[in-house]
């Protein structure tokens, strides 16, 4: 019987610290975590299951809605996301918010049970376009111009022309200050994760009239915009090139729309150094 007993408090003692685990486990899934309150509006227990279903992503944003109150709590990643990309989620799912107005024919389409009374379209909120969100094949509106400017820009330090390239660094923050994040549907995760950085290094570019400054904050540009170009492709196909020689032997990369090598890292006194390690097509 004593043996019993102690099995048995063992046994509890066990689970209590697999439920404190997993509690931890889930509340570490969302990095940088911001929380935030908003109205949707729903009616019943089947509103909630897809409402929650619609705001919640691993590791990205989560949605819990009460539908005594109409009141969603938002818990998203503060870098890769924001209560925005939620809420139009939300509408798409067929449920008018405090910031956006669901599709028609999806409000529609819910269940009788689910067509809560809608409240008045005022002039503060922002009907959502199922286009926005569609397939990952298409190029996000917006991320060309970024591109374009990029390669201008990459032409500017062959050229060593340092007011120039502050020229080209200004038009890709001005590119990047006009993207619209609607309008980036599912690549809008990728986006968001070099966005600060992007913004900060074409601002340093674009402060220097120091050609050698410009040059060393290109390859860390060079770094992002690959990894943005990797998962959303540009228009053409671009060539990934790679300099050896650059920051003391350490070597650095960068992206061109041309085959053939001009270093944007040297110019003119070793223009065909480097070599293509990787071909990105459209």
């Amino acid at each position: 019987m004593k043996y019993s007993k102690i099995f048995f408090f063992t046994i509890i003692k066990i689970e209590a610290v697999i439920f404190f685990i997993s509690m931890s486990a889930c509340q570490a899934q969302i990095k940088n975590e911001k929380t935030v309150y908003k109205t949707v509006y729903g009616n019943c227990e089947m509103c909630k299951s897809t409402i929650e279903n619609a705001g919640s992503k691993s590791k990205s944003y989560s949605t819990i809605w009460n539908k005594e109150n109409k009141i969603a709590t938002i818990s998203f990643d503060s870098i890769k996301s924001n209560a925005d990309l939620v809420l139009k989620q939300i509408a798409l799912a067929g449920y008018d918010n405090e910031k956006f107005i669901a599709p028609d024919n999806i409000y529609q389409n819910l269940p009788k049970c689910c067509q809560y009374e809608r409240p008045e379209k005022k002039e503060n909120k922002t009907p959502v376009s199922t286009t926005a969100f569609q397939s990952d094949t298409t190029q996000p509106n917006g991320l060309q111009s970024v591109y374009d400017a990029y390669f201008e820009l990459k032409d500017a330090l062959i050229l060593g022309d340092a007011k120039i390239v502050s020229t080209k660094a200004d038009k890709i923050l001005k590119a990047l200050n006009a993207i619209q994040m609607e309008t980036l549907g599912n690549h809008h995760d990728a986006y968001m994760n070099v966005e600060i950085k992007l913004k900060s290094i074409s601002q340093k570019i674009q402060e220097s009239n120091e050609i050698e400054i410009q040059r060393n904050q290109f390859s860390e540009l060079s770094t992002a915009v690959y990894k943005l170009l990797k998962i959303t492709k540009a228009e053409t196909t671009v060539y990934y090139d790679h300099c050896p020689m650059f920051n003391n032997g350490k070597g650095a990369d960068w992206l061109s729309k041309e085959v053939d090598i001009k270093n944007p890292y040297y110019g003119s006194m070793m223009l065909n150094c480097g070599k293509v390690i990787e071909t990105i097509k459209q």
